[in-house]
């Protein structure tokens, strides 16, 4: 597992989460966890500057984007 980064907001029905310095992104489409393992999403987006990017995620269904505001999430 890689850590995705923690989420900072929420827009448009997603969570947007800071990555890490140093880190490589995740891929577009990989499932996103939280730090219990649940499965929270999926990528579909990172964007912003390359050092330390924003990532996009779209929740699954019965995830609450106000649970996950301040958490880290994780890649599989």
């Amino acid at each position: 597992m890689k850590r995705v980064g923690d989420v900072v907001r929420t827009a448009q029905g997603l969570a947007i989460a800071r990555g890490s310095t140093g880190e490589d992104p995740p891929g577009i489409g990989e499932t996103v966890v939280d730090e219990s393992l649940s499965t929270v999403g999926r990528v579909v987006d990172v964007f912003g500057p390359v050092d330390r990017p924003y990532v996009a995620v779209t929740p699954n269904d019965g995830v609450t984007l106000a649970d996950l505001l301040g958490g880290k999430l994780y890649a599989r």
